[in-house]
Formats: C-alpha cells, structure tokens, sequence
C-alpha cells in the first residue's frame, strides 16, 4: 500500500466522526473521503481507473441463469495494491437477491403499511443479510413513480403519491445504511412504463418533472443514499445514461448528489462518450462502452480528456472510501440469512400491509364457534406468488401460500376446510353451497405481470412476446392490458356469489383491479398484494381477527380505466402530465372506487382538535385520534394541502404528511405531525428557482384522499 494512500486512510479511519453510526453520512465525512479519494486517483494508471468504470464479470450473470436464481453479488473494480474497495452489488428489492433469503412482501406492498418505522426495520434485515452474503451495495429502492397502476413493475414501488413514496424510500435507505450496504436508489428516471422501458421516449415539462417525479429521489439522497441507478428509457429524446441534464444538471447541481451514478445493466448505456460526459461513473454489469480499448480511443479522437475520466471515478472512489471504514454494528454470518427475527418481520409487514377494501355486514373478521366449513377456493390460493421472477426475484427456504397458512391456522380447530385445486364447476358447486363462508383467492401470478427481460434491449412488441432470453420464466409478465381481473377469476367469484351469501375475496397483484362488474355481490374485499414467504400465515390471522387490517392504498383505484390518464404499454413516444392518480381524479372531479390513502379496520377511529400553527420551519400540527371500536388497531392520520386558492397552476391538495397510531379499544392518542415550509413550493419556470406563494392554504386531515373531515387555514405571509 502506498505511503500516500496509508496517509489517507489514516485520516479517515482515525476520524472520530466517522464512527458515528449513522445512515446518512455527514459533511466531514464526505470531506474525509474525497480527500482520500483525491491521493488515491493521483496515484492511479490510466488502466486502473477504468477498472473503476464498470462491472467485473458476467460470472454471477451466467450462474444465476443456470440456477433460475440470483447467487452471487456482482463486483466492481477494486484494487489490493492502492487499498480501493470493491462494490459488490446485490438487487431488491423484496430481500436480498443473492441467496436463499428472507423474501419480504413486494414494495408496494409496503407502501401499503404507511409505516416508516416499519420499513426501516426491512432496510435493516436487508442491510444484515447483504452483508451476510459477501455484498455492499444493494439496488432495493425503487423508487419510480406509480404513474398508471398498469405498469407491469408496480410491485417494485411504494405508490402513485411523490411524498409518500419518497419517506418510504427513505426509511429503506437509512436502514440499509444503518449496516454499511451502500443504498442504490433507482430508476433515475421516469420509468414508469415496462414492454417499452428499452427504447420509449418520455416528454415532460420542467414543472412536471422536478414537482412530480423527482422530489421522492431528492428525498432519498437527503436521507443519505450514496447511489443513484440510471433508466432504460429516454426523457426529452435523450438516453438516461448519458442524460447531461439529468445526470449532471439536475443529479449533480440541483440535488447536490456527491455519490455513484451506476447504469441499469446491459442495455443502460448506450454511448461510451455521451455517459462519460454525462456523468455515468459506472457501467453494469461488465464493460462495453467502458472497454480500456474504447476508452483509449476517445482521448486519442480528443473526444474526452484525461480529466474527464478522473471527475468520473472521482465519485466512485469517494463512495467506496466512506463506507470502507465506517464501524459496523455487529458481526455478518451466513446463520443470519433468513434468520427466524427476520421471517417474524416478514410476517409483520404482511400483517401491516393489507388493505380491507370491503366488509359489508361486518362479514370478516370470521368467528371460529359460528363456522363448522371454510371453502378455500380460486386461481391463487394453492401457488407460490411471491411477485415476479425478474431481478428482483427472492428465493425463500419456504413460501407459506393461502392454502398452506389455512391449514396451519386450523389444524387444532373442528372446522373443515373445503378446497379445489380445479376449476370444476360441479366442484366448486358443492364446495360453495356446503361451506358456511367462502375465500375466493383471486388476482395475478407471478407470470403475469412483472418485470420484461429482452436480450436485445427493444421493445416488446405484444402479448404473445415473452422476451428474448429464454431461460426459467424470466421474460414474461410486462405491463397489465387490462386492469380487471382474469375472466378465470370472475367466473369463480361470480359462480361463488350466487351460491354462498359470505363471499371473501382476497386479492392478489401490485396495484388496483377494476371491480365494479363483481364488488356488489360479494361481502367483502382483502388486497393482500405480492405478501412474502409468510403471506399465508398472515392471511389466515387476518381473517379470523387476530390481525387488524390497517393497511391504506398507496394508489387510486378507478371505477373504470377511463377514468386515468392514457396508458400505451407498447408506445415509443409518451408524454407524462402533470397529473395523475387522484391528482387526476381531482383535477377532473372523478369519484374513484377506492380512493388513495382508502383502508377500512375491524375497529372505527374518530378525528378532533386539529391544531396548526407556523413556526420558524413549517406548519406544526396536532390531532386527537381516538379508537371508537371494539377491536385494538391502527390507522393512518394524513394531512394534504390545498391548494385551491393559489394562482398558480397546482392539484386541489397533495399529500405532506401522515403517521401510523397504533391504539388499544378506546384509546385516544394526540399524533403530532410537522409539514416544512419547503412542501409548499413550487418550481417557477421563469427564475429556474423553487418559491412559495404567499396566501392562505387549507390543511386537510383524515385517514384517506377522500376522508378529510379537519380543516385548518394556513396562512404564508
């Protein structure tokens, strides 16, 4: 090791700050790590710092291949002699995608929770499990805007709302963090579409973009996450991963980010100069814009210049040195993957993340002395349903389905349970007209919606093409068509309502399914999602009440798809508007089936005593919350601000701010919440600037978009 580079690594592993254990780095230790960074580049051939300018190998690429499965963490330069680190990546964002590990519900599944504290208990398990399995660097927040609940990779983001999406994000980033795992947040950005996530060109406004899909990555990065992963897709004619406005502009200028910009692999990059003039510091998985020869061949041509290529690794050094000696918290062995506190957590956030959609005559939760039959019946209740088998695909020691987590739930009671793994109408017949209550188990497999794998990088170009890999299942899934539900399903439901008065239906999928053809025959509706390898365990205690449902949508669901703005799968031009979700649905004065925020409880809450007043940092809030039912529980207090007088263009009101109360039979709680000053600006077109406009706001409290019985005014002088 150089005597230059034994210097700076002195300094930063000698730092008392930098043993703070803290997720979010500080500026001290930033300035210790470029300063190293600095010593260590002047000291670096030409062919070492490309080394730093891509992926190893495709070795963890060809085994997961051969075992239908990710394995092993894919690495990043590094270098013995000079001291420099490796980045060794794993994906997300369901657990850790390098081992049999603990396989969390999907993301948007977790959205549905509105628990940050909750998901940064997840961050954690997967900070402790990525290092369990030899891994740094994990790509688990996804963070790309719900903009149509029929993106095909809704499952692997926390909802349709900016602010909602970016707290989450940021609890998962923290926790990651909390265990040296350098977070990667991603897709960066405006990829909100799948079957044409290669090659579709996304127009947006100024105003469009940096108010509603970027604020939930700037909050990401403030939180202290040290990597941002670039989009397949084009904005405004230009690739992502040698966007200069995107990448530099707006990453490196507007958001201050001092990290590691990575490309999505394969087909993430697209021009070797574009990228390093953009600021694309590291191509994934393996180099072939980044090649030595290519690389030679630009500062031949002139096309680039040597300090181009330092500014470039400069970052990538600088992430690596921060997180290389910061103090870990506890010992990382391969006995934690998987480990029985973390399959406990994963039961919880199943638990916390359902969403009761309906409960006509108080149907659910079932009562054990009142049942002697269950009939179990549809198209998911006997399936493995994890979500889909792309990158993000978690391998579990086990997976706890419907029917299993029944069987387990009632094998000490005198209650039969009916089944049929066949769609046989004379079985389903005598099923449903025997039993005493029956649970339709309804929605997608893990083959039908999901992430759209291409070897050549295109575009999908219909239903019946299933990508170009063909190994495993990889390949299929894409974006929905059609939000309502399988025909398979509807004819199970509909056949089961005409027989049995109590009808449960429990929904499987990422986000909303158009219901108005089906929802008024049955009793009621559980949106369980993608829920994990303990999902049928939690559905089981969800049912017979030993859980609460408290979970809220993170997305609108329509009563019909007309009522959303246009969603084209297969486009290759596209523009993104200013609204969507129940932006839109305000804008235009639609009522939605199941409004965002929307989740009902087997216990009742009331709300009372808002107050809010301005301080030196924002709008300070209080409310009482009291539970009014007989069951103990939880719910969601969420505060909007409307924006209904201002004089500038703005939705009717934005969600700020919202915190999960849990609270026992009759237990009242004051929930204190604080909106800063900042969530009230807008980005003015003419200054290039963010403002305020001075006035009055309303806030608006209450636990859904469509539930705010609080009103305060706001004044911003």
């Amino acid at each position: 090791m150089s005597r230059i580079f034994c210097w700076g690594f002195f300094i930063l592993y000698f730092h008392p700050f930098l043993f703070a254990q803290s997720s979010s780095p500080t500026a001290t230790q930033w300035q210790l790590a470029d300063e190293t960074a600095r010593i260590v580049l002047q000291k670096m051939s030409l062919k070492q710092k490309v080394r730093e300018m891509s992926g190893n190998t495709m070795a963890p690429i060809i085994a997961g291949f051969a075992f239908k499965g990710h394995l092993l963490p894919q690495r990043v330069g590094g270098n013995k002699k000079l001291g420099i680190p490796q980045i060794k990546f794993t994906d997300g964002p369901r657990g850790v995608v390098t081992t049999r590990a603990t396989s969390f519900p999907v993301t948007i599944a977790r959205g549905a929770s509105w628990d940050v504290a909750l998901e940064q208990k997840v961050g954690s398990v997967m900070g402790i499990e990525s290092r369990a399995a030899k891994a740094n660097y994990s790509g688990a927040v996804c963070i790309n805007l719900l903009r149509h609940p029929g993106w095909g990779r809704a499952q692997e983001t926390y909802g349709e709302d900016p602010y909602h999406v970016g707290m989450m994000g940021a609890a998962l980033v923290q926790g990651l963090q909390q265990h040296n795992v350098m977070a990667c947040i991603k897709h960066f950005a405006l990829n909100s579409i799948e079957n044409s996530r290669f090659v579709v060109n996304v127009n947006i406004n100024d105003r469009t973009l940096r108010e509603v899909y970027l604020p939930h990555f700037k909050r990401c990065i403030d939180s202290g996450a040290v990597s941002v992963m670039s989009a397949y897709n084009r904005v405004q004619g230009e690739y992502c991963g040698h966007s200069q406005q995107l990448l530099t502009n707006i990453l490196r200028h507007e958001m201050n980010f001092k990290g590691t910009v990575t490309s999505d692999w394969m087909f993430g990059l697209r021009d070797g100069v574009k990228g390093i003039k953009a600021g694309m510091n590291v191509e994934m998985p393996v180099a072939k814009y980044y090649r030595l020869t290519r690389v030679k061949k630009f500062l031949k041509t002139g096309a680039i210049t040597h300090a181009d290529i330092d500014s470039l690794v400069l970052p990538t050094l600088r992430t690596k040195f921060l997180f290389a000696v910061r103090k870990d918290e506890m010992l990382y062995n391969k006995k934690l993957i998987a480990a029985e506190q973390h399959r406990k957590l994963a039961l919880q956030v199943a638990e916390q993340s359902a969403v009761l959609l309906q409960n006509n005559n108080q149907l659910l939760p079932l009562n054990k002395g009142e049942l002697k039959k269950v009939a179990l019946i549809g198209s998911t209740a006997f399936t493995e349903n994890t979500g889909d088998r792309g990158s993000s695909w978690v391998k579990p020691p086990y997976i706890i389905t419907p029917y299993e987590g029944m069987m387990n739930y009632l094998k000490n009671d005198a209650i039969q349970l009916l089944v049929s793994k066949k769609n046989d109408t004379d079985e389903l017949t005598r099923i449903c007209t025997e039993a005493d209550v029956v649970i339709v188990c309804a929605g997608l497999r893990y083959n039908e919606e999901g992430e759209f794998v291409e070897m050549k990088g295109g575009m999908r170009k219909g239903e019946d093409d299933k990508g170009g890999i063909g190994i495993g299942t990889m390949g299929k899934g894409g974006d929905r068509i059609s939000l309502s539900l399988k025909q398979r399903d509807i004819d199970v439901i509909r056949l089961a309502a005409s027989l049995n008065k109590k009808v449960v239906v429990c929904l499987t999928g990422s986000s909303g399914f158009i219901m108005d053809e089906w929802k008024n025959s049955v009793s009621s509706i559980l949106m369980t999602f993608y829920n994990g390898m303990e999902g049928g365990t939690a559905l089981a205690k969800l049912l017979f009440g030993d859980v609460n449902p408290s979970g809220k949508l993170p997305f609108s669901i329509p009563v019909k798809e007309s009522d959303l703005p246009s969603f084209e799968p297969y486009a290759d031009t596209v523009e993104y508007g200013y609204y969507h979700g129940y932006t839109w649905l305000d804008k235009n004065k639609t009522t939605a089936a199941f409004p965002f925020g929307f989740g009902l409880s087997y216990s009742s809450f009331s709300f009372s005593n808002l107050q809010a007043e301005t301080n030196e940092s924002g709008i300070a809030i209080s409310v009482d919350v009291k539970n009014t039912g007989n069951h103990a529980g939880a719910e969601v207090v969420q505060a909007y601000i409307s924006f209904h007088n201002t004089s500038i263009e703005r939705p009717v009101k934005l969600l700020k701010a919202f915190s999960k109360v849990f609270l026992q039979k009759g237990e009242q709680r004051t929930v204190q919440l604080q909106i800063p000053f900042n969530e009230l600006a807008y980005y003015n077109v003419n200054t290039r600037n963010w403002g305020i406009e001075k006035g009055v706001y309303d806030l608006l409290v209450g636990n859904s978009s469509a539930n705010l019985p609080l009103k305060a005014v706001i004044e911003i002088k």
